[in-house]
C-alpha cells in the first residue's frame, strides 16, 4: 500500500503529521483530484492557512475539508487521533475498548465511545447485491448477560424460563472459505429465518444447519443437510463449525473487550467484528487499514441518534 505503512508503530509515526493524514486521506477520497463533496465541482482552491478548500461554484456552504461528509464531520478532533483509532478499531482481533482509547489517545471516555461508534459505521457492510453460493453455513446465537453474573433480584427479573428470553439474536450465513453475513434479528422462528435465508442464498446451494425447527423445509429451494447437536458437531461435510468459530470471535471480544453491550448498539459490534473476520487473510493490517479508511464517506452519525434521543433514519 501507500507508504509501506503495516505496523501500527509505523502508523501512529506517520499519521503524527496533519499533512501527511491530509494526503492519505486525499488518495482515498479523490484519487482524481480533489472535487466538492456538495456539487462535485473539481474547481477547487486549497487553503493551507485553514487546513480546508473553497468550491468556485457558488452555492450554500462553499468551503469544505477532509472532514465534510465522513464519519469524521464536525468532530474537533484532529485526524492524528482519527485515523491510529480507525487502525486499533479495524486490527485488534478482539475490539478495542473506550477507555483503552481513552488513555492511549488523551481523549476522554466519552468521545473515546463515540469515535469507536463512527468508525463502526465505517466498517458497515454495503447493501449485498449478489447472492452466496455454493456450501453455506447458518446459524444463530444469543448474545446476553449470563445469569450467574446478575443480582437475584435481576436474575428473577429477567430470566423467566429458558433459552433466549432476554437476550439478542443475532443470525448467520457462512459461505465456507468465504464471507460470513450477520443480522440481529427479533424472532429465530420460521418466517424470519427462511426469509433471510432466501434473501442472501442463491437457489439450489448447499445449506447446512443444525436441528433447529424452524430451518425446516428449506429443503424445497436448497440441498439443506441437518447437523444435529445432540448426536454429534460433524458428520462428513456436515457442520456449522465455521459459524460456530465466528460466534465465539464475537464473543470473545463482546464478553472480555467491552464486558457488556446495550442492544441498542449490538448490530455495530457485530458488523465490527464480520469486517475482521471477512478480510482477515487476503489483507494485511495496512490493507484492511486502508479498505476501513475509504469506507467513511456519506456515512455520519451524530450523538443524538447514536443514544436514542433522534432515529438514524429521520435524520
Amino acid at each position: 500500500m501507500e507508504h509501506g505503512i503495516k505496523t501500527l508503530q509505523e502508523a501512529v509515526l506517520h499519521f503524527s503529521s496533519a499533512d501527511n493524514c491530509r494526503e492519505y486521506m486525499i488518495a482515498r477520497r479523490w484519487p482524481n483530484g480533489v472535487t466538492c463533496p456538495r456539487c462535485d465541482s473539481d474547481k477547487v482552491t486549497y487553503q493551507p492557512k485553514y487546513s480546508r478548500w473553497q468550491c468556485a461554484t457558488h452555492h450554500p456552504r462553499r468551503q469544505f475539508t477532509i472532514k465534510t461528509g465522513t464519519i469524521f464531520e464536525d468532530s474537533p478532533l484532529p485526524m492524528q487521533k482519527w485515523l491510529p483509532a480507525v487502525w486499533f478499531v479495524v486490527n485488534c482481533k478482539n475490539g478495542i475498548s473506550s477507555y483503552e482509547i481513552h488513555r492511549a489517545l488523551g481523549v476522554t471516555q466519552k468521545t473515546a465511545w463515540f469515535m469507536l461508534q463512527r468508525i463502526r459505521l465505517a466498517m458497515q457492510a454495503s447493501p449485498f447485491v449478489q447472492s452466496m453460493s455454493g456450501q453455506i453455513e447458518v446459524d444463530e446465537t444469543f448474545i446476553g448477560g449470563k445469569a450467574r453474573n446478575m443480582h437475584k433480584g435481576v436474575r428473577e427479573a429477567r430470566i423467566k424460563a429458558r433459552g433466549p428470553l432476554g437476550k439478542t439474536i443475532v443470525m448467520g450465513l457462512l459461505s465456507r472459505h468465504g464471507e460470513v453475513r450477520t443480522q440481529v434479528v427479533a424472532k429465530n422462528n420460521r418466517k424470519t429465518l427462511h426469509g433471510i435465508v432466501k434473501e442472501n442464498v442463491a437457489s439450489g446451494s448447499e445449506v447446512f444447519t443444525d436441528a433447529h425447527p424452524a430451518y425446516f423445509g428449506l429443503d424445497s429451494e436448497y440441498a439443506h443437510q441437518v447437523i444435529d447437536h445432540a448426536e454429534a458437531y460433524v458428520k462428513g461435510n456436515v457442520h456449522t463449525n465455521g459459524l460456530e468459530n465466528f460466534w465465539s470471535l464475537l464473543k470473545r471480544g463482546i464478553n472480555g473487550t467491552y464486558i457488556s453491550v446495550e442492544p441498542f448498539h449490538l448490530f455495530r459490534y457485530v458488523d465490527e467484528q464480520a469486517f475482521r473476520y471477512n478480510n482477515r487473510k487476503k489483507m494485511n493490517d495496512g490493507e484492511r487499514f486502508s479498505k476501513a479508511v475509504g469506507q467513511v464517506v456519506g456515512k455520519r452519525v451524530t450523538y443524538k441518534e447514536l443514544t436514542g434521543k433522534v432515529s438514524e433514519t429521520a435524520a
